[in-house]
């Protein structure tokens, strides 16, 4: 940021002369770093979608729901996996396309206006894309559990005999550590979306707050 700063200071002298270039100048570095942030993200999003997609098959293929529910629930089981695949893998590339959109619109863009809305709305973009991911990370959890608890025959008997030999308090101390354990879970994954994205939408947010000094 070291020539914006430089940029800012001989705008900041508030001569004819260096007023309009100084201007245009932090315009087209702010714009320039907008625009790469934004590809950025899209990039990130991408990687981001091929990391869960290789996890997903590696650890949630089809020889691990046949080995932990039998041939018996085995249709049954990858049926429901393959609804909830759909619906993740269809937000994800909607989300996906609207990074995309975003970075063609703020590369393209030449107004300031415009170039700050468009930040506005990536900002948007990415919250939402985030909230989505934690949300429907806790729908598969649940989905998971419930599977775990009415199919998984293993588990199952670990489950009763847990309440045969301790007990109704017991059980419900299980539940409120694997509930704990969830919302670590869920916190840890936040805090990887905060530290990500939330270093580039800080960035972005800079550019934001520079544009809009410019836009005065």
């Amino acid at each position: 940021m070291e020539e914006l700063d430089l940029l800012k200071k001989a705008w900041q002298k508030d001569t004819h002369k260096y007023e309009q270039v100084s201007e245009n100048e932090i315009y087209k570095m702010l714009h320039t770093k907008s625009s790469s942030i934004v590809k950025w993200i899209l990039i990130i999003s991408i990687l981001e979608f091929i990391l869960w997609n290789i996890i997903s098959i590696l650890f949630l293929g089809d020889s691990y729901i046949r080995n932990k529910y039998g041939n018996e629930m085995y249709d049954y089981v990858v049926e429901i996996n393959f609804v909830y695949n759909v619906i993740n893998y269809t937000v994800v590339a909607i989300f996906i396309y609207l990074f995309y959109v975003n970075y063609k619109r703020i590369s393209t863009t030449t107004s300031t206006k415009q170039l700050m809305q468009d930040i506005l709305k990536t900002r948007k973009t990415v919250h939402y894309y985030v909230w989505f991911n934690i949300l429907f990370f806790v729908v598969g959890v649940l989905v998971i559990l419930y599977f775990q608890l009415n199919y998984d025959k293993k588990f199952a008997i670990v489950m009763e005999r847990i309440h045969n030999d301790s007990g109704y308090m017991v059980m419900c101390k299980t539940f409120g550590i694997v509930l704990g354990l969830i919302l670590i879970i869920v916190f840890f994954i936040w805090l990887f979306y905060r530290i990500i994205y939330g270093i580039l939408l800080g960035k972005l947010n800079k550019n934001y707050k520079e544009l809009k000094k410019i836009d005065l």
